[in-house]
Formats: C-alpha cells, structure tokens, sequence
C-alpha cells in the first residue's frame, strides 16, 4: 500500500499520472486464438517462461478486435534485445533509431521489441522536434503511452488471452474513432509520419480522427517534409496496399497532406484522363488486396506515374525526339523528381522502366521480335500493365485481349497462335486480330489470368 501511494505521489510530480489498466476478456474483445499467429505465441510462451512479460501488439491485436486479418504480428516485452536474441535459435538485432530482434521461422518474421519510455529531453531530435534515436526502455505502462494512437496501444497475452488497454482503446476501436495518446501537436513533430497514419487508419477503419488529432494536420503538414525519404516510401506503400487506396489518398487531400509525398499525383488528378487512369489502377489494387492476393510495388508506382510519363513521351514524340528515346527521356524525368521526395528503390524503378519500355513494342505483332520479347522478365506485368491502359481507353482492347491471351497460352499454343498471325498480310500486324474460330488452351503453369496490378514478382 505504501508502495503504491509512493508510485502515485512520485507520478504526480513528474506529471505522469499512471493509467488505469484495464484487463479485457474474451467475451468483450472477441479476438480467436486460432486466427494468432503460431509464431507469435510461441515468441510470447518463451519469453513468458524465461520470466518476462511478453504480449502480441500494435496492428495485428487492432485488425484482430474488428475481425481484419493481419499482416504480420508484433510482440511487445520487458526483455532486452540482448535477452531476447539467446532464447531464439533464429533471431538477429537490427534497428539504430528502434532497436528490436528479428525472430524468423521459416518465411516469417516476428518483430520483438522492448518497452519504451516515452519521449525525454535527453533523446536526440532535430530542429522540428522528429525523434532521431528510440532506445530508452521503460515499462509496460510507459510504453503504451508512447504509442500514437489508442487503438494501436493494445496488448493481446495469448496464454490468458486477454486484452491489456491502458487508454480505452478498445472503445475507440468499438466506435471507429482514431486518438492521439497525448497532446497531438508534440507528437507529430516527434513522428510526422502519424499524420499519415491517422488517415490511413480512420479510412481503413471506415471511421473518423477525433477532433482534436485531426486539428492540427493542415497546419502541420509542412513537417512531412522532414521525414526521410525511405521511411516516407515505406508509409506510402503501405497506404496504398491497404485494400482502400483511392480513399486514403481522397483525404490525404482534404486534409493538405498529399503535398511532397507524390508531388505529380495532385497534377495529374487535376488532368483529363489521369484520375481516370489512376482510378482504374488503385480499384483494382484495391480489389486484389482485399482479395488476400499479392501486389507488385513496381507495378503500382508504374501505374500511378505513368500518366506523366504519358504526356511527356508525346510531347517529346511531337517535338521531333525518336519514339524509343522520347519515352526513355520521359521516364527519367518524371523519376527523378519523384526521387527527391519519394525514395522509390533502384529494383522498383528498374522493373518500372522496363514495364513502360514494353509499351511500344506491343503496337507491332512481328512474331520474331514476340519471341524476343518472352524472355524478357517483365514480359508478363507489361501485359497486365497493357490491360490497365486498354480499360483506360489509351489502347485498342481487341488487341490488348490478344496479347493477354497469348500470355496465358502454353508453348503449343503459342507456336499455332503466331504461325497465325505470320500467315496474315503485313499490314495487319498493327490492327486488332479477327475472333478466333476456337479457344486456345490455357498453360497450367501459366498462372490466373490477371487483371491490373497483380504481377507477382
């Protein structure tokens, strides 16, 4: 008794007053064990039979309580890195700003963290007041008000199975509601990159940001530019992997933060045939996320700036630059700006250059240069990509449905269908192929026939 009179004097004069921690059953939370990762529990039963404490957070125990799968699964403890890293026959330390242990089974990955005390004059920021360094442990307690929002500040023990809330968010999450622990202001200026989670997670939620989380965004949007370009990156693509990208970016608008983070995106909303274009190619993202199927990066950011890519090729194109060198030059101008705000990565923007470059060679039907273009890796997300382009009206559907047929065919199929098109007058290897008088066979090994952004690679 006296200890705990101690704790709450010792409290109020730092000016922490300890949260009521409140332990959810069950019944009120409604999370199933059997949709947990095994590899998380196991992370949580070794480390609690070690002695520490250990529980699943963050995300997963979010879209778990609302009945979401999640992508991935963390576990929050009061062990170290240095403690946790023995107990595990695969586990590494990664991390300078947030140092945490990498548990690997097989293909996946479960992140382990130590609990964190909350921001302190001490920690390194800079001139806005962005945390450069994240390692001060602290306790369980503390570690919950440091996370951003109530509905991420949640912890699932699977061997009770209860759910641990120190700032009722469970609640919010029961209303939709997304809250800033703490005074949102300082809390963006430690992590601008919250402004963009905020809308990502109300429009996931299919929810609102409280009043007053969201007050501050338009006045303090300027900050994101301080963010580094590689985390900004990450943020994006996972705003638009989240199965409702056209509405994430809708009102990342209205709120004043879509400037920096894709600086062409705004302009080409604002131009005939692009929103269209990007429209097509976010609703079918969309469509295959929620599906539970992969998307390809490349292929998404190729969509998203190929419109600009587009005009300038054209006007290159008009001004007397050779085809293949016009759409080339376009493509590094239009990367290269994007490269200055958005680090998109060397593999991502090689894999997009080739895609685009693809683009012209499918307006000519020379069975030799076809054979050619099979070997190349990209063959398949190019076609998609045509697909995409086809449905946006920028190319002849009849001719697109071809190529995709072709795609799909096996070698038999293949070989017949462009001994075919080797048999036809030489100016028709430009124009849309008449109907077939039968159905070509489809590979078994070929894959499901794609539409839009779904070229695994």
């Amino acid at each position: 008794m006296i200890t705990d009179t101690l704790k709450r004097f010792v409290g109020k004069l730092l000016g922490q007053q300890p949260k009521a921690m409140r332990r959810i059953g069950r019944a009120k939370h409604g999370i199933d064990r059997r949709n947990v990762s095994r590899h998380a529990i196991k992370v949580c039963e070794v480390l609690q039979h070690e002695g520490y404490q250990a529980y699943i957070v963050g995300g997963a125990v979010r879209d778990l309580i609302v009945g979401l799968e999640p992508k991935d699964f963390d576990v929050a403890t009061n062990a170290t890195p240095e403690q946790i890293r023995p107990l595990f026959r695969r586990a590494r330390i990664i991390g300078r700003r947030f140092q945490l242990v990498h548990v690997v089974f097989g293909q996946e990955i479960i992140e382990t963290s130590t609990f964190r005390a909350p921001a302190s004059e001490s920690q390194a920021t800079d001139d806005h007041g962005r945390i450069l360094r994240d390692n001060e442990f602290g306790t369980h307690a503390q570690d919950a008000a440091r996370r951003d929002f109530t509905i991420n500040a949640l912890y699932y023990d699977p061997t009770t199975e209860e759910v641990i809330d120190y700032h009722n968010g469970v609640e919010d999450l029961k209303s939709r509601t997304v809250r800033m622990i703490g005074d949102p202001r300082t809390r963006y200026r430690e992590d601008p990159v919250r402004m963009l989670r905020a809308v990502r997670f109300a429009v996931k939620l299919k929810g609102t940001i409280h009043t007053d989380t969201k007050a501050p965004l338009q006045s303090m949007a300027e900050l994101i530019e301080n963010v580094p370009a590689s985390r900004l990156f990450d943020e994006m693509l996972k705003l638009l992997t989240c199965g409702h990208a056209m509405d994430c970016l809708q009102q990342l608008r209205q709120d004043g933060l879509h400037q920096g983070i894709l600086p062409l995106l705004d302009v080409v909303l604002e131009q005939p045939g692009g929103e269209e274009f990007i429209e097509l190619a976010l609703d079918r993202t969309d469509h295959r996320i929620r599906s539970g199927k992969t998307v390809s990066p490349s292929f998404l950011f190729a969509a998203l700036l190929w419109h600009q890519v587009d005009l300038r090729w054209k006007k290159r194109i008009q001004a007397g630059e050779p085809s293949i060198q016009a759409l080339m030059d376009a493509a590094d101008s239009v990367l290269d700006e994007q490269t200055e705000k958005l680090a998109i990565q060397k593999r991502f923007s090689a894999d997009m250059r080739e895609i685009w470059f693809m683009q012209p060679r499918f307006e000519k039907r020379l069975p030799k240069s076809i054979w050619r273009m099979f070997e190349q890796p990209r063959f398949r997300a190019s076609v998609d990509f045509l697909q995409l382009r086809a449905a946006a009206h920028q190319f002849d559907s009849v001719l697109a449905q071809w190529w995709m047929d072709l795609a799909n065919a096996d070698d038999t199929a293949r070989v017949e269908m462009l001994e075919e098109l080797s048999r036809l007058p030489k100016d028709t290897s430009t124009t849309a192929p008449r109907s077939r008088t039968r159905r070509r066979r489809r590979s078994p090994t070929s894959g499901d026939r794609t539409d839009g952004p779904t070229q695994q690679e």
